[in-house]
């Protein structure tokens, strides 16, 4: 039902439109009435009506003042006024006020149902604009998200088509965009004068492509952070890129980061940056592939296995002529190759040359067999590496990162240290620790805040001395750590 008002200071004229309409006929009934303008204006904010009858003189504030009030407040109420004065003025300022209807008084029940018909009609139509509009803005986001994933899976035919959904003038701000991809159904994280983000689905992962409209990236960053450390959610981070045209890699190194964040750590950010890549592996791998390395470097044997006999049958799909066959198989165990240098060894200077020895295999089914063989082996070396640097290592790093704590290092940097590759040292790291890189450095750094904090030193010193920006994501990350905020740690110690 509509939610009826009516205002006026002669008991009559309110008594009489309340009992001689009949309001239900129209889909309306009367909430309250007032006779004075003070009172009016606070019943309009007690039961919000959606139409208000008020006449233009009355005590306190006057009807033209009122509904100027009410459709400041709430524009889309309908309002009608009534006056027993025909003066030219009333009726100029009150439409330009945008009242629906002006009556003069003595008011007829007439004239009052042939108000309510084009109430009902212009509720009518403005709710058909709003739909209309709703379902516009519902297909241009849609269209939107699709354009997008278009643009991401280097589908560059298809950005004239994504400006235009995107917006032509907000399209030519963007500076950068970031893609993240992320386990779970909701993002806490809207649109903002920093960056626009697009949520898109690719048929398995959710994704949000940012934007980014200028050029400081610490609101992106912190909004990320505080994601991570207020929901159970897990997200990967590819890195930023300028031209809309590199999201695919931005977009790919998203997917790769989010698939090793899972390995290493079931919750939290894990950037791109912090997981490494192999240099000399190509950046345009089919999903196969990537899946064949991700279990060698995770130590899943059962994992390669089967994702090998995935990798056949997806062979067997494309019905390759053999030379294409061995050229793909050979391409595999050379990218094998490639994960194995990461430990630190380097099996083709030993003497082996898989490319005579895949020419000695005659049908399709030894060479498959000979691919099993040989990931199998570098599978078994890489392990064994591990056994045997793992340890080592690891102390090295750990002794780097608690000098170095209060500095902003990186992965990459302290796999530089103890000459490895990032990707193989972080799952080194989380194998023999227990604790992603992240996680052990974020653990160090609390500590080391909570004895300075015991010791009395201010808390904006503190979160500088242990290598925070900003004291809002030092005190974010403490209380997470801690269950209190820094200052409450502070008081609890004195």
């Amino acid at each position: 039902m509509l939610k009826v008002a009516i205002y006026d200071d002669e008991f009559i004229v309110i008594e009489g439109l309340r009992k001689m309409v009949d309001w239900s006929k129209y889909g309306m009934e009367v909430v309250g009435t007032a006779k004075d303008g003070n009172s009016a204006l606070e019943l309009f904010y007690t039961e919000r009506p959606d139409i208000i009858f008020t006449d233009i003189r009355m005590p306190g504030i006057d009807g033209l003042e009122l509904v100027s009030k009410v459709l400041k407040e709430a524009p889309e109420t309908k309002c009608i006024v009534f006056s027993g004065f025909n003066e030219f003025e009333y009726v100029k300022k009150a439409l330009k006020l945008g009242v629906l209807d002006y009556m003069q008084k003595p008011i007829t029940i007439p004239m009052i149902e042939e108000a309510l018909q084009k109430i009902v009609f212009q509720i009518k139509k403005d709710n058909e604009v709003t739909e209309l509009r709703s379902r516009w803005d519902e297909n241009r986001q849609e269209l939107l998200e699709k354009a997008t994933l278009e643009l991401m899976l280097g589908n560059k035919e298809i950005e004239a088509k994504w400006r235009e959904c995107f917006g032509e003038g907000e399209a030519g701000q963007i500076i950068g965009t970031t893609v993240i991809a992320y386990s779970g159904k909701s993002f806490p994280i809207d649109n903002n004068d920093d960056y626009k983000v697009v949520p898109v689905w690719n048929g398995s992962t959710h994704l949000l492509v940012f934007f980014h409209l200028k050029e400081k990236l610490e609101l992106f960053s912190n909004q990320l952070i505080i994601w991570t450390e207020r929901e159970e959610v897990t997200i990967g981070s590819g890195q930023t890129y300028e031209r809309i045209t590199d999201l695919t890699k931005s977009y790919r190194e998203a997917l790769h980061a989010l698939r090793y964040g899972r390995f290493l750590d079931s919750k939290g950010w894990t950037r791109f940056e912090d997981v490494g890549t192999n240099d000399k592996i190509p950046e345009n791998l089919s999903a196969q592939e990537e899946a064949v390395l991700f279990y060698m470097r995770t130590g899943d044997k059962e994992g390669l296995l089967d994702q090998l006999t995935k990798y056949i049958q997806w062979i067997d799909l494309k019905k390759l002529n053999p030379d294409i066959i061995e050229s793909e198989l050979l391409k595999l165990v050379y990218l094998g190759l490639e994960v194995v240098k990461e430990t630190g060894e380097d099996i083709k200077q030993s003497g082996y040359y898989p490319q005579k020895e895949i020419r000695e295999q005659t049908t399709k089914d030894e060479m498959i067999e000979w691919l099993f063989r040989q990931m199998e082996m570098m599978f078994d070396l890489i392990n064994g590496s591990k056994k045997t640097n793992k340890h080592k290592a690891v102390e090295k790093a750990k002794k780097y990162i608690e000098s170095h704590y209060n500095l902003d290092i990186t992965l990459q940097e302290v796999a530089n240290v103890v000459d490895m590759n990032p990707n193989y040292f972080s799952l080194l790291f989380k194998e023999e620790i227990g604790l992603t890189y992240i996680k052990y450095l974020t653990k160090y750094r609390m500590e080391q805040a909570k004895i300075m904090l015991k010791e009395g030193r201010k808390i904006s010193d503190v979160s500088e001395e242990v290598g925070y920006l900003t004291y809002r994501h030092f005190s974010e990350v403490f209380k997470k750590y801690t269950g209190m905020t820094p200052k409450q740690y502070k008081i609890q110690n004195d």
